[in-house]
Formats: structure tokens, sequence, C-alpha cells
């Protein structure tokens, strides 16, 4: 584990403090369970916590033990507010600059409060002093799990802190297929299993619970989906029209990019989808091989992430989006 000032913190956490845990704006399972699961030991250490998160999160991850307790900044700004201002210690996880947390950033940067970062990105600022940053993680709940340990080996894990770091796991790994996971990846997540994560159980809530509202959804990304075949490459968007006609609920088009990866010779796919509130178009990119999706969101979009699964945005119109995209790849994408 490579850990900046570990023992640092060790000592630092021997004597009961306040502390607020932070994921990124629109948290998904692995932001979501990193920040459960990290709440979850440091309560073991007596600790006084909370979880501010910057936006509401998707209603499939709303059974994780303690996601009812979540401080959701943008609808109760003054609990956040609070309890930032009082914290001695905040965790940053799943994310590793400010502006991934937007509503938060000026207080996050204002604070003099003690950080803690633990981030699978690539390039992280440098505002934690305790930090635990490795892009070659398959996710940030792995990250913990290993942070935990560190701790006292295996004696502060229970079935709770098993069920969050097994749904973070295995939503960021695409239920370990992606190359990130490796067989230390899938060791640790037997080990979780009989720790008592009921992987049948998680995997059910997860992907099995849909609403018949997002099936229409993904009806139109089939009917706008298209292929360019010499360049290996598919795309689809959705409006904000589309949306609202089929009654749209955060976290429904999650996973849509990948559908395209599933085609015959298919290495590079990308979804555009319409953001009516922050007046933008979000894109998510996936890629298999050697493709590098993060440097091409970098280089395109305002973006990044990991080689093969990245984010951008365009403040282009629709249209004018999906244009330069197709300009772009016919001249650098073979």
């Amino acid at each position: 584990m490579i850990f900046a000032n570990f023992e640092k913190l060790k000592n630092f956490l021997e004597t009961p403090i306040e502390i607020v845990i932070i994921p990124h704006q629109n948290p998904d399972g692995d932001a979501l369970g990193s920040t459960l699961a990290l709440q979850l030991f440091l309560n073991k250490l007596d600790h006084q916590t909370s979880i501010v998160s910057p936006n509401d999160f998707p209603d499939f991850l709303k059974w994780m033990p303690k996601s009812d307790e979540i401080i959701i900044a943008d609808k109760d700004f003054n609990s956040a507010y609070q309890a930032i201002n009082k914290a001695d210690l905040i965790c940053t996880l799943d994310f590793n600059h400010f502006s991934r947390t937007p509503i938060l950033s000026s207080l996050l940067q204002k604070s003099k409060s003690s950080f803690l970062m633990i981030d699978h990105h690539i390039s992280p600022d440098n505002y934690a002093e305790f930090q635990y940053s490795d892009e070659h993680m398959s996710s940030t709940c792995e990250m913990v799990y290993n942070f935990i340990s560190a701790f006292g080996e295996k004696k502060y894990f229970d079935k709770d802190i098993a069920t969050c770091i097994y749904t973070g796991m295995l939503t960021d790994t695409g239920s370990f297929k992606y190359e990130s996971a490796t067989s230390t990846s899938l060791r640790i997540a037997a080990e979780l299993i009989d720790l008592g994560a009921d992987k049948t159980d998680i995997h059910r809530k997860l992907f099995d619970n849909n609403s018949f509202d997002r099936f229409k959804l993904l009806s139109c990304c089939f009917k706008n989906l298209e292929v360019i075949e010499e360049k290996k490459t598919a795309f689809t968007f959705i409006s904000n029209e589309e949306k609202e006609k089929n009654n749209f609920k955060k976290g429904d088009t999650e996973g849509f990019v990948n559908y395209g990866l599933s085609i015959e010779n298919v290495h590079f796919s990308t979804i555009f989808i319409e953001n009516k509130e922050e007046q933008m178009v979000k894109i998510s990119f996936r890629s298999v091989g050697d493709f590098d999706v993060n440097q091409f969101a970098r280089k395109h979009f305002s973006g990044g992430g990991h080689k093969n699964a990245a984010g951008g945005k365009s403040l282009l119109s629709m249209e004018e989006t999906v244009k330069r995209f197709r300009e772009i790849i016919n001249i650098e994408h073979p």
C-alpha cells in the first residue's frame, strides 16, 4: 500500500475526532461504497463521522447500509456547511481534485482541517496530507479494504463493511470483467463474501431492479445508436426530451455506454446525454484494448478518468457535439 504519512494518520486517529467523508459529484457504487465502508470502520474507532455528498445518488444504491443518513449538500447545504466547518479530518474518496465536487469546492479550499485522500484516478492534486493514491487499483473500494486491513488485519470487518466494499468493487469493475480487476481483486471479493456480503442479493439490487421507464429510455439509446465500422467505434445519445418523456431519474442511464462494446469489432463506445440543469452534454467513454479514453477525454472534452473508462462534457449543443466527435474520430482513432 503506497500511503503518504500512514503512521502519522494512525496516531492522529488514536483520539476521537470529528470526521467528514465526501464522495464526488453524482456518486456511483464505488464512491458510495467506499465512503460508507470507511464511515462504518471509523465509527468502530469511536470517531464522530458524517458523509456529505455533493448531490443525490441513484435509487438502486439507496439500500446500502447507513445510506439514509448521508447529508445531501444541494438539498441541505447548511448541514453540509456545519459538518465540514467543524471537521478535524476531511476524507475525500474516489476523486482527487476539488473540481469533482463543485458545490463544496470553496468550502474545502478554505478549510483548515487535515485531509485524507483515497483514490484510484491519475494525476492527484496535492491538497491531502494523508494520501493513498494508486491508479492501478480496480476501485476505491478495494483501496478502502487495504486501508482497513492495515489497521488491524481483519478484526474490523463485518457484514455491512463487506457489503459496501463488495458493491463498489462489483460496479467499478463491470462485475469483475475489466482489466483492472486482478486476481487479488477476486481474492478480496471472495473474502468479502465469506465475511457476509451476499453476492446474489447485491447483484439483484444493483442490476435486476429496473423500472419500466428505464427500459424505455434504453430503447432510445438503441434507436439512436450508430456504428462507424472502419473506426471500430459506436456512439449513441439521449436528449432532454427523451429523458423527460421517459420520467428520467438519476442513475437511469448507468451502464448504457457499455452496450456499444458488446457489438462485434467495436473497441470504442461513447454516449452523449443532455443535461438540462447544467446546460451541457455529459459524455461517457469506454474502450477495450489499447485505446486510451482518458487521454481522449482530457484532450477533447474537458474530462478524464481511466485508460478504458472516462467521462467528459461539452458546452455545445447535442448536434454540434456529435458533429465534433465525428470529426475527431475521423482524424485520430484508427
